[in-house]
């Protein structure tokens, strides 16, 4: 063959060297490193470099540790706190992910000696992930400078214009999929070549969606200015990141059909069928194994030592400086077990102080269970847990500063109602099934919140919904699908028959809550704030039926919205709401299937039977009205008049 072939042989030997060597060069630079210098620097081995590295060293075995490949994380005590990031693309092997954040971490080691923070979008063979490390909070921050615009193939011979038109069109899916998931892979064809093109995109999940959005196009932006007609590269910023070549890379791509440039391609469903489904089945199974192996572990609580959270700790005199020693200038509200302020560290991050009443009965186990649970929970639609301060007799909750307050806030209020149009009502609907979902479903544990209504839920600067108050919340084992407790907590009106008849709880519990919080939504009226009409005192969720059986479900609708909304949308939304509110916990849907009924519109809804309870005047004490134990800010006014019936249908 030698003999033979001799002289191809030479030829191949030689392709096959410059390929290597173009391989291993574009291996190179596919790493967007920086080093910021804008944050200033430390002195090496100094408090803050070793946080820095402890922090660091943490990042590959927490990464993985969570189910969607994302975690943040602080080290260390003010002025030398460290604070960090890293994520890989969801669905990823979890050796791949870890090795990723191994190099990435050792390469910002290596290369930021001495900078305060640092960011590296890495990407390989298999994966991307992104590190950071910073001395400031920069979580939920959108970061916009351009870190790294690459091109590393020659320009397209031939028309280059038909490659700029394809390229825009196949950044415009991956934005619109990454606007939803927070990454996405596309693919084009090319009018004059028929050849495919291949595109890729992400944000760092500490952004709203809308950020991320605003992230992407950015990079579209510069793509006109930097690398147009190239027929490959990488744009980078702090907060996102896109690839785009002629070739099919990380291994993607398999199963997803390129569209033609008039934008034909197989049904959306079967997109889903044969892309979304094996990710989320080899997601599930590696939760179900993580969890697993969890419970596994024996674990031990000390109920009186809650300072075990190590890296969460502030000093009560930080938390004194900040809120300018808890001034009633500072004050954000007050719930059942404290006072919540407004504090503002030497930095400039801003924060939510929630001070426990000394006077409180139940507060401590509340605050311990915040402290334990919410640590461990890190979702876009949930209030993130900073930190805690412990002193004595005073015990501190550190949270995000949300400024736009509770969803009460505005829902309620006559004046500011008008500023929820039913597009942003919407979003708040659907952000709070998100969270719901990943309490129940996609975190490390299963999360019973048990107190979800309208002033549980915060909205950032956004108005993105983030669920808070986790007080009272449980967490079940991995196999447990209920429980009973003889201790009945919660908002009355929120709470299910079952809960409040014999103190069996469930995820259907707060499907139940979820559902009076969407009929809340969509007309702008407290559960309990109908009037006494007949001789009985009627609910949200029986004039809801009542509306349902007459077919005027449009008369729920919140005036402040005018008629400014999608009818059909509206109406979906109410029909969910009564399945959310049934009687019999099996006839709920899960808050999976309710984020599907919400997120495509060809899933058929049931028809709902009668929700669950109506209330009537009693002149006689009733014993079920003894057994509920108000939570915090809990409606009472009407409770020990409490009789159960049912309501039924003309």
């Amino acid at each position: 063959y030698i003999k033979t072939h001799k002289g191809k042989k030479n030829q191949m030997v030689k392709l096959s060297v410059i390929f290597w060597f173009v391989l291993l060069s574009f291996c190179h630079v596919v790493s967007a490193r920086i080093c910021l210098e804008g944050s200033g620097f430390f002195t090496p081995n100094d408090t803050y470099d070793l946080n820095r590295r402890a922090l660091l060293s943490s990042l590959p075995s927490n990464v993985i540790a969570n189910d969607d490949f994302y975690y943040t994380t602080t080290t260390g005590e003010y002025p030398n706190r460290a604070y960090g990031l890293g994520m890989c693309v969801p669905g990823t092997d979890a050796h791949t992910c870890s090795d990723c954040i191994i190099t990435s971490t050792a390469k910002l080691l290596h290369n930021c000696t001495n900078q305060r923070e640092a960011i590296d979008w890495r990407m390989d063979s298999r994966t991307v992930c992104l590190v950071r490390y910073s001395n400031r909070y920069f979580y939920g921050s959108l970061g916009m400078e351009s870190l790294r615009s690459d091109n590393f193939t020659r320009d397209l011979e031939g028309n280059s214009t038909d490659l700029d038109i394809t390229w825009e069109a196949m950044m415009t899916d991956v934005i619109k999929q990454a606007s939803f998931l927070y990454y996405a892979a596309r693919i084009r064809k090319l009018e004059s070549t028929d050849s495919p093109i291949y595109g890729f995109g992400q944000c760092s999940k500490d952004l709203s969606l809308k950020n991320c959005t605003r992230c992407l196009q950015q990079n579209v932006i510069e793509y006109r200015s930097c690398c147009s007609g190239r027929q490959g590269g990488i744009i980078s910023r702090p907060s996102c990141f896109i690839r785009w070549e002629i070739y099919p890379f990380l291994g993607l791509f398999d199963s997803i059909p390129p569209r033609q440039k008039d934008g034909r391609s197989i049904s959306t469903g079967t997109i889903v069928a044969v892309v979304v489904v094996p990710i989320l089945l080899l997601t599930l199974g590696f939760v179900i194994w993580k969890r697993r192996r969890a419970y596994k572990a024996k674990k031990t609580k000390t109920a009186d030592d809650i300072t075990t959270s190590g890296s969460l700790q502030f000093e009560f005199k930080e938390i004194e400086a900040a809120t300018s020693n808890f001034h009633n200038i500072n004050k954000l509200g007050h719930g059942g077990f404290g006072e919540v302020y407004k504090g503002t560290f030497p930095d400039g991050t801003e924060v939510a102080v929630k001070r426990l009443s000394k006077t409180s009965g139940q507060g401590e186990e509340e605050f311990k269970n915040e402290v334990f649970l919410v640590a461990k929970l890190q979702h876009r639609n949930l209030v993130r847990l900073l930190g805690y301060s412990v002193k004595g007799d005073e015990k501190i909750l550190v949270y995000e500063f949300l400024p736009n307050k509770s969803l009460d806030h505005f829902l309620f209020d006559p004046l500011k109602k008008g500023q929820l149009d039913w597009t942003r009502r919407y979003n708040i609907i659907e952000g709070i099934t998100r969270g719901i979902l990943y309490l129940h479903q996609d975190s490390r544990l299963t999360i019973i919140h048990r107190d979800l209504k309208a002033g549980n839920i915060l909205l950032d600067a956004d108005m993105n919904p983030k669920i808070a108050d986790f007080g009272v919340a449980r967490n079940f084992r991995v196999d447990q699908t209920e429980a009973t407790t003889r201790r009945v907590v919660g908002t009355f009106g929120y709470m299910p028959p079952e809960y409040v008849t014999n103190g069996h709880f469930s995820t259907k519990s707060d499907v139940y809550s979820f559902g009076v919080l969407v009929l809340e939504i969509i007309g702008g009226k407290k559960n309990s704030s109908f009037n006494e009409q007949d001789g009985s005192i009627s609910n949200l969720v029986t004039y809801v039926w009542r509306l349902w059986n007459t077919e005027s479900l449009l008369e729920l609708v919140d005036a402040a919205m005018g008629e400014n909304y999608d009818r059909n949308e509206v109406i979906r939304c109410i029909h969910i709401g009564l399945l959310c509110v049934q009687e019999n916990p099996a006839d709920r849907p899960t808050m999976s299937t309710v984020f599907h009924m919400l997120t495509n519109t060809s899933i058929t809804l049931h028809v709902p039977q009668p929700p669950g309870f109506v209330f009537r005047v009693r002149s006689k004490p009733n014993p079920l009205a003894e057994r509920l134990q108000p939570g915090r800010s809990t409606s009472m006014s009407f409770a020990c008049s409490v009789s159960i019936t049912c309501l039924s249908p003309r």
